[in-house]
């Protein structure tokens, strides 16, 4: 009897990792910062798919005239922006959701950029969940 493979990978290479057991999940919290970076490695085995959700939250401090905004890049090139008139009277946010399939031996890098006029910074937080 023999115990031959029947895969195509040649002798001494190590076989692919399994499938994981749960999806991935990644974060990247930049508290009050201007700028929060997420970068996600590559998989070398296979492509995978995320949901990611961009948040800029904000408060105005009872000011009037305030405003902040948010701009996403996605491996380098904008993705979305956005500048918006801050309420008066509270906090208030900015938020992106998008989708984006990486295929596999590819990083996937997201930059989410702030400004503000009048309104301070409370939170900014990248948030990236497998499907």
């Amino acid at each position: 009897m023999s115990s031959r493979s029947s895969s195509p990978r040649q002798a001494g290479s190590p076989a692919p990792p399994q499938t994981p057991s749960r999806p991935e999940h990644w974060e990247a919290d930049a508290g009050d910062a201007d700028v929060a970076q997420l970068s996600i490695p590559p998989d070398l085995y296979r492509d995978r798919r995320f949901e990611v959700f961009c948040t800029l939250s904000v408060d105005s401090g009872g000011r009037d005239g305030a405003w902040h905004a948010l701009r996403v890049l996605v491996n380098g090139s904008q993705e979305w922006q956005r500048r918006e008139a801050t309420q008066a009277h509270g906090r208030d946010s900015l938020d992106y959701r998008f989708r984006r399939v990486v295929p596999a031996g590819e990083p996937l890098r997201v930059v989410a950029a702030t400004d503000v006029q009048g309104a301070r910074r409370v939170r900014l937080r990248i948030t990236a969940d497998e499907d």
